[in-house]
């Protein structure tokens, strides 16, 4: 140019050159490399259009990278079973059980004989050894499943009869009257939405009744005059009662004491009872299907059964969390809040040291993920400005709490101990007042 000055387009750094830059080659590794070139080339596009600066090419390819996969998030919530969130987190032996059956696995096989062997057999001894009330198991990859196979394969063309008030919506619109009908089965409502009893079940149930269904409403309550029967009322009748207890119990629970466990249900006479493995047992999503020897094992060989089955990484997380049930989820349930506070106040102190104000405040902690909807759990939180909330939510290592009047909340109860220190340096990285 006459001027002597250089055309702006020529200083946009080189293809080979940003894709050598060592944060751009570290995703190359994760993403390939035609997706981390595509970004580039975007971003110097960009750049030789004037939008930005050639100097900043380089973090405009890295901000422009899709993200690799799910990002870890730091629940901060005080909601221990977040559905937004994947529900329960496995365990890290559940996490080295799936990473150790990423390749080939005995999941069919009898390395002793060499002959073809009962599918994920370990998980399946495991669940049966955990509820020796149950004479036979099985599961499929989830809640809805479960309840899907047994209505298939016990009622199709056929009723089912259930109460009005337990005909639930159990999320992302997805109502349990559709989900019912959808298998050929139809519905026989009884009772109101308030009060169902013994004998509104009995005055239906007839020739055409597949099996009376007893739902457990895990995510809402109903209070005042409301009655409802009990499945050891319910088994007094002549037809199959099956439960499903949702969240995923297998035994009481002291904390829990109006869940229902898959134990103290088939001991009240249910004869199948379904269940998530994803709540509160704390395993991976899967569904449970716990009872009498001759149902599970019509389930099992129904054909829709093929379709449900679950694969090898979910038998191994399951049987990792059933033979060690010290999960996250059921240490976040019986964290002890004076520890908690103790945690929050150590955060607070370290904050302050670095010139910013924060609070320890008392906090209510739920269950969440559809179970024990009327627990509160007494815990400790960190308040912090609503301003922290979205560069929490959006920063390197996402921080997830929960704005209450105008303050941002970190409970840290779903927070493992040694993640207290990830917490300080995101809430650190946030520019602090002026």
């Amino acid at each position: 140019m006459r001027d002597g000055s250089v055309d702006p387009r020529r200083r946009v750094p080189r293809t080979d050159t940003l894709l050598a830059d060592p944060r751009l080659a570290a995703a190359v590794a994760t993403l390939g490399r035609d997706r981390v070139k595509a970004a580039v080339v975007h971003a110097q596009e960009r750049a030789r259009r004037g939008e930005i600066a050639p100097d900043e090419v380089r973090d405009a390819a890295l901000a422009g990278l899709p993200a690799p996969g799910p990002r870890t998030v730091l629940n901060a919530t005080g909601v221990v079973l977040h559905t937004n969130l994947g529900r329960a987190p496995l365990s890290p032996t559940a996490v080295a059980a799936v990473a150790a059956a990423t390749g080939h696995t005995d999941v069919e096989l009898d390395l002793r004989t060499g002959r073809r062997a009962r599918r994920g057999r370990d998980a399946l001894d495991a669940l049966a050894a955990a509820v020796p009330a149950a004479a036979a198991v099985h599961v499929v990859n989830n809640g809805a499943a479960a309840l899907v196979l047994a209505a298939t394969a016990l009622a199709a063309g056929r009723e089912i009869v259930v109460s009005r008030g337990e005909l639930v919506e159990i999320g992302d619109g997805f109502r349990l009257p559709d989900l019912l009908e959808s298998t050929g089965a139809r519905l026989r409502e009884v009772g109101t939405t308030n009060r169902t009893t013994l004998d509104d079940y009995a005055a239906a149930v007839g020739p055409q009744t597949g099996f009376v269904l007893k739902v457990h409403p895990s995510n809402f309550q109903i209070t005042g005059f409301t009655s409802a029967t009990p499945v050891r009322q319910l088994a007094t009748l002549d037809v199959p009662v099956v439960a499903d207890i949702g969240s995923g119990l297998l035994a009481p629970d002291p904390l829990l004491p109006d869940e229902p466990d898959a134990a103290g249900t088939l001991r009240a006479g249910a004869a199948l009872v379904t269940a998530s493995g994803d709540k509160l047992l704390g395993g991976p999503q899967a569904g449970l299907l716990l009872g009498d020897v001759t149902l599970v094992e019509r389930l099992r060989r129904h054909p829709l059964a093929r379709a449900l089955r679950v694969d090898k990484l979910t038998l191994a997380a399951l049987a990792a969390t059933l033979h060690r049930p010290d999960t996250p989820t059921r240490t976040a349930l019986h964290a002890d809040p004076a520890a908690l506070r103790r945690r929050v106040e150590l955060l607070r102190d370290r904050l302050g040291a670095d010139g910013r104000k924060a609070e320890v405040v008392p906090a209510v902690a739920v269950v969440g993920g559809g179970g024990a909807p009327g627990v509160e759990l007494d815990s400790w939180a960190l308040s912090l400005p609503e301003r922290y909330a979205e560069p929490l939510r959006t920063g390197d290592q996402p921080v997830l709490g929960r704005v209450v009047r105008g303050r941002l909340l970190l409970d840290l109860r779903c927070v493992p101990v040694d993640a207290d220190e990830a917490v300080l340096a995101a809430v650190l990285r946030v520019p602090g007042d002026d």
